[in-house]
């Protein structure tokens, strides 16, 4: 993968591991935050992150943030 980064979406609602497992890289990490909210950090490029994107956007998730973070 070129330019590959750490992402952190933030959606609103409950996301279960094995909604995005199929269209996550492995290695995803997931956090119930505080209220409703799903908070996932994904070492991906930008390819794979606007593929996961579009799947939490298909699946009815609204999107509430996203940061990148350059990975080492």
């Amino acid at each position: 993968m070129d330019d590959v980064n750490i992402y952190h979406i933030q959606v609103r609602g409950r996301l279960a591991a094995e909604d995005i497992e199929s269209f996550s890289p492995p290695g995803f990490t997931m956090e119930q935050m505080e209220g409703n909210d799903t908070c996932l950090a994904v070492r991906t490029d930008q390819s794979g992150m606007i593929g996961l994107i579009r799947h939490l956007h298909g699946l009815g998730f609204v999107l509430l943030s996203i940061s990148c973070t350059a990975a080492n």
